[in-house]
């Protein structure tokens, strides 16, 4: 294993003063060389999600703007991340697109600094830097900082420049500051919309803050009106900042033109009606209740040996020490604890095949083979033949609402703009189909792939995919009228994640868990089994429960398997069975395509029993960090170093009585 002795993974989060980027023109759509970082939308937590963001039409550099007077007319370039070496260089992660003209120019610099509980800015000279060969850190020499002393007391100061040290951009090109208190207005009615408080860059996206302006005419998230005398002044809503939603910005009269979808303003608004001093003792209860949660949390992990994970609790802002206690707070300890005593046993994956192969052996397993032009929902009776009436059952149960479907988006690696689209005359109008599975996309819009339009009201949807993917669905969804759907019957869930854990030591015979920074922790999906961890933490097996719903359809969106599936449905009916696999004779991935129906009284009991599912480790490379000698460095192995913890839906099976089983075999 060879170690860097840099900083590497994740940049500083951007904190809440308003960020100056540069942002190429809305007509362009080229992607800048900033080191981009992750960020913590305020959006909503509904479901136990966060959101991700469309892909954006605008470029941005970190250029972070300070907003307080002993501050103004400076700019943030970086921070100062940790020393290098013995002679006083210190390390630099950098927030500008500029790194070559902020980094390796001498000249004069300046430095934010917590000195005796007060923020000072001093002015400083840089010798020298240089960039390190693959990684996103900068080392720099300080003048008149020559030891390895003195470049440590300057380790989490922010590196400024003066503001009008800026570049001087290109045609077409403009800063984020620039856009700051820009007025939106809607560009079809010329209704004022209200003001660019903010712009925030999540990666490759950059999202508009605006404050709403009090005049506006509109609902909140519920669909209800504003109550009599609720002003909107105040109120934040998030517009990404794409050709298709901005089409116009005039920096000369300082305002912007804006084409929202439906629904895009309304997304996360909610009017609050209660006084500034109950809404202060909310957020301090939510305080509260955070703080216990990841006192909790911590006791958890310190039970499973994991302490190292809070090493980046003790520096850095407060925005990157908020990330590192939310995702503390975010990890299944239950579920990691399962999976760690599962790694010394299964070092594979279990063989799904063999698995089938031992049920079809099984005199008391119900067995069905059909051919696969059967699968489609309007299949003849002719086709059918003697099992039309299974297909004539699960129509009637669908129909009903006694059947609820899970739909696991896990193709998420051939996205591309779908070939159909639900409303040929809107040209071009779903900017966030570009990040929808283009398979998924036809099949909502296609009767005879999904569930028919006259059913969808009855039929309760569960949407499982990976954080980036969560926006664009629900905004997907919003935009097409949740294509029959009723929203208060959809729910979008985040994938579970586990974290990336280090191969044992034959001496330590225990597994740490790796960080991507000081305040990441390095993690990755669990697969297809994590969905009844999900369904349990949201409750939603019982809530479906009482909807009457009495099947639960779990599938993927690959061809074959997505949505209803009526003929595996009555014959799981028929058969009064707990579980129904459909599987196609003679393919082996299946993992990567899935349909199974589980009663939901078995449910229940599954999510209930997390302890029964079978995870396997698969060893891997990744790159992570370490803090070695109070010094944090990265790490990159030549050899697989670690394990992703995974598990597959079949794993459930294992907690099913053979006898409440039945296979559907699918031929050609």
């Amino acid at each position: 294993m060879q170690r860097a002795s840099i900083l590497c993974s994740s940049n500083p989060i951007p904190s809440s003063p308003p960020t100056s980027h540069r942002l190429v023109a809305p007509l362009q759509n080229r992607r800048a060389e900033s080191v981009s970082s992750p960020l913590r939308l305020p959006l909503t937590r509904l479901h136990n999600y966060r959101f991700a963001l469309p892909p954006l039409h605008s470029t941005v550099t970190e250029e972070i703007v300070e907003t307080a007077e002993t501050e103004s007319g400076f700019t943030k370039v970086g921070y100062i991340s940790n020393v290098h070496g013995l002679q006083g260089e210190i390390r630099v992660k950098p927030s500008t697109d500029f790194p070559e003209l902020r980094f390796s120019k001498p000249g004069k610099r300046w430095l934010r600094q917590q000195i005796s509980g007060r923020e000072t800015v001093q002015e400083v000279e840089l010798v020298e830097g240089r960039g390190h060969p693959g990684q996103k850190s900068w080392i720099l020499r300080l003048r008149g900082i020559e030891t390895v002393d003195e470049a440590r007391q300057l380790i989490g100061s922010t590196l400024l420049v003066r503001e009008e040290d800026r570049p001087q951009l290109e045609e077409g090109e403009l800063y984020t500051r620039d856009l700051v208190g820009m007025r939106v207005i809607l560009k079809e009615t010329g209704e004022p919309v209200g003001n660019v408080v903010n712009v925030f860059n999540s990666g490759a996206s950059d999202l508009l803050q605006v404050m709403l302006d009090t005049t506006l005419d509109i609902l909140d998230s519920t669909g209800k009106p504003r109550p009599t005398g609720t002003r909107l002044s105040g109120h934040l809503v998030w517009i990404p900042f794409v050709k298709e939603i901005v089409p116009n910005v005039d920096v000369q009269r300082n305002e912007m033109l804006i084409t929202p979808p439906k629904g895009l303003l309304e997304l996360n608004l909610r009017f609050d009606e209660r006084s500034k001093k109950e809404r202060r003792q909310l957020e301090w209860k939510e305080r509260k209740k955070m703080q216990k949660r990841l006192i909790a949390a911590k006791k958890k992990l310190c039970e499973m040996e994991q302490k190292h994970v809070f090493d980046g609790l003790r520096f850095g802002e407060k925005a990157q020490r908020s990330l590192l206690a939310d995702q503390i707070v975010g990890v299944n300890s239950k579920l990691l604890q399962q999976a760690l005593e599962n790694v010394e046993i299964l070092s594979k994956r279990w063989n799904v095949t063999e698995m089938v192969s031992a049920l079809k052996a099984k005199e008391k397993t119900s067995t069905l083979e059909i051919s696969e032009e059967c699968l489609v929902s309007s299949a003849s009776k002719y086709k059918l033949g003697t099992h039309f009436h299974l297909q004539e059952k699960g129509v009637d149960l669908i129909s009903k609402g006694k059947v609820a479907i899970a739909l696991v988006v896990n193709d998420s690696g051939n996205l591309q703009e779908p070939q159909l689209a639900c409303n040929p005359d809107h040209e071009n109008s779903d900017s966030t189909e570009k990040s929808v599975s283009p398979f998924l996309q036809t099949s909502l819009c296609d009767d005879q792939r999904f569930i028919k339009m006259e059913d969808r009201a009855s039929v309760p949807l569960v949407l499982v995919c990976s954080a980036q993917e969560i926006q664009p669905l629900r905004m997907h969804f919003s935009e097409n009228d949740y294509f029959g759907f009723v929203p208060e019957k959809v729910w979008f869930l985040e994938e579970e994640k586990l974290p990336v854990v280090s191969k044992a030591v034959e001496a330590e015979k225990k597994h740490k868990i790796l960080m991507k920074s000081p305040w990441e922790i390095l993690q990755s999906p669990v697969g297809s089994g994590g969905i009844f961890s999900l369904l349990s933490s949201n409750n939603i097996p019982e809530s479906l429960g009482e909807m009457g719903v009495e099947y639960i359809e779990v599938c993927s969106t690959n061809p074959g398997y997505a949505g209803a599936n009526p003929l595996l449905l009555g014959f799981v009916n028929s058969w009064k069975s707990d579980v129904g696999i459909q599987i196609f004779k003679g393919r082996k991935d299946f993992d990567e395509g899935f349909d199974i129906i589980f009663s939901t009284s078995f449910m229940k009991k599954l999510t209930k029993q997390i302890n029964k599912l079978q995870f396997y480790a698969t060893p891997k490379q990744n790159l992570h960090v370490e803090l070695v000698d109070k010094e944090w460095v990265d790490v990159t192995p030549i050899s697989p170093n670690s394990y992703e913890l995974g598990c597959t839906i079949y794993s459930s099976l294992k907690a099913s009585s053979f006898d409440k089983l039945c296979i559907m075999e699918v031929t050609e």
